[in-house]
């Protein structure tokens, strides 16, 4: 039995429903403006942390100074102004798809707000040399001006506050990272648990919309440009294997030490510090990122992505105790409170631990394995291997290592889940202990 309508009501139903239109036109046209965002966002911070680098070479102790005061008055500003700016910002989008937040409440974490305020101080941190990444900021700017679209759509419209919302996270991914499946899978794997949110087109159109922004104004290029590998055989298991270790060791190990310093529930005497005085330990913390970069010779300083592409494209070898000192500043950055991400510092940890693995070895393929060690990194730290290994391979054009990147992240992320809990949702738990009346679950928050 034919139970489908006739054509030309099938049609007739389709293109007069206006309230489906509008609904289209809002959201595709967001998307393109939460991309276009994101592109101004990557201009601002390139330019920031090239100020950095002007103010650094005019002498080489201004960051003992320069560094502590642009992390002062960035805390200081979000403790009394934008205590939603903190951190990352991807926190702040699963706190607001959380199904306990209220609409009414959702302006805490996403509101066009704090997205002006998260693109201002983010770029403000990498003024200041700070080891952090706009891509977790990009989630939380794109998000809160795609959730400003809902009051252009038409009543008892099919897109929710929640789908634009995932939405525009993904499409923050999509456009910092110029990686749009990189953003779906993220938006899958991170910001979405339910199967039925993992298949609107609609939303799926935006985010790729809103990557090719990104492409529209720089250009179809990857992140870190082109790597040239060798063709994958037995030799690279080994060294691979090592690599993927080693970053499920480091990344699960920093996501326990990011979780434990953020909780505030410590009873040590830098913790009684922070809870009591936020900005004089602000200040303390832009020191030590001034003094480790310092000694560093200034490979500290910033996302890290400079340094990273140099060790792609150069083969350039890090200093030999580049992956402590990153790991240390991009740490005692997010303890500092300061907005800003962990993504771009992460794929440089992970690149510096590759690098180290090949020359240990003496392998061939050093690139290979910087790839390697990227996508285990940021896996290990997020815990959300697709996500990781996806974005890696768009940004260095790596498709031909499509299963190395895969395994890597995976026996990363598997090893980290030995040591840590999801760093990011522990950090939304503590988000949404902001909310008044708040009662959180046990054992939503793990340690």
């Amino acid at each position: 039995m034919n139970t489908q309508p006739p054509i030309l009501d099938q049609m007739r139903s389709e293109l007069s429903d206006h309230r489906l239109w509008q609904t289209r036109a809002v959201v595709l046209a967001f998307g393109a403006l939460s991309g276009l965002v994101v592109v101004l966002f990557t201009w601002l911070t390139d330019k920031a942390l090239a100020l950095f680098h002007f103010v650094h070479a005019q002498s080489f102790w201004v960051p003992l100074v320069w560094t502590p005061a642009c992390t002062a008055f960035i805390v200081w500003m979000t403790q009394r102004y934008y205590p939603g700016a903190t951190g990352s910002g991807i926190p702040q989008v699963m706190a607001a798809v959380d199904a306990q937040v209220p609409s009414q409440a959702r302006g805490l974490f996403v509101s066009i707000k704090l997205s002006v305020s998260k693109l201002i101080l983010t770029a403000v941190g990498l003024a200041g040399g700070l080891s952090l990444g706009r891509e977790g900021p990009s989630v939380q700017i794109a998000a809160g001006v795609m959730h400003a679209s809902r009051r252009w759509l038409p009543a008892r419209s099919a897109v929710s506050a929640h789908g634009l919302l995932i939405a525009g996270g993904a499409a923050g991914i999509a456009a910092a990272f110029n990686t749009p499946l990189g953003g779906i899978m993220f938006a899958i794997e991170e910001l979405s648990r339910r199967p039925e949110q993992r298949s609107n087109g609609l939303l799926m159109a935006a985010i790729i919309l809103s990557g090719l922004m990104g492409m529209s104004v720089f250009g179809n290029s990857t992140y870190f440009g082109v790597i040239h590998v060798q063709p994958v055989s037995l030799s690279l298991v080994l060294p691979g294997l090592w690599v993927a270790l080693w970053c499920g060791v480091a990344g699960g190990l920093f996501a326990r030490l990011v979780t434990a310093s953020l909780s505030g529930h410590g009873k040590d005497v830098f913790t009684r510090i922070r809870n009591r005085y936020p900005v004089r330990f602000a200040a303390g913390c832009g020191l030590a990122v001034a003094i480790i970069g310092l000694v560093s010779q200034g490979d500290t300083f910033g996302s890290g992505y400079g340094h990273t592409r140099d060790l792609l494209e150069h083969g350039s070898e890090p200093g030999k105790l580049y992956v402590l000192f990153k790991f240390m500043t991009t740490w005692i950055t997010t303890w500092s409170g300061v907005p800003g991400g962990i993504f771009a510092p992460s794929l440089a940890i992970g690149a510096g631990i590759g690098a180290d693995v090949a020359h240990w070895t003496g392998h061939f393929d050093t690139p290979a394995l910087i790839a390697v060690g990227m996508a285990g990194f940021l896996a290990a730290v997020t815990q959300a291997p697709m996500t990781s290994f996806i974005i890696v391979m768009e940004m260095v054009d790596g498709y031909n290592l499509v299963l190395t990147l895969m395994a890597g992240a995976l026996v990363a992320s598997g090893v980290s889940r030995l040591l840590s809990a999801p760093l990011y949702a522990n950090l939304a738990q503590m988000q949404l202990m902001r909310m008044p009346g708040y009662k959180p679950d046990p054992s939503a928050f793990k340690h």
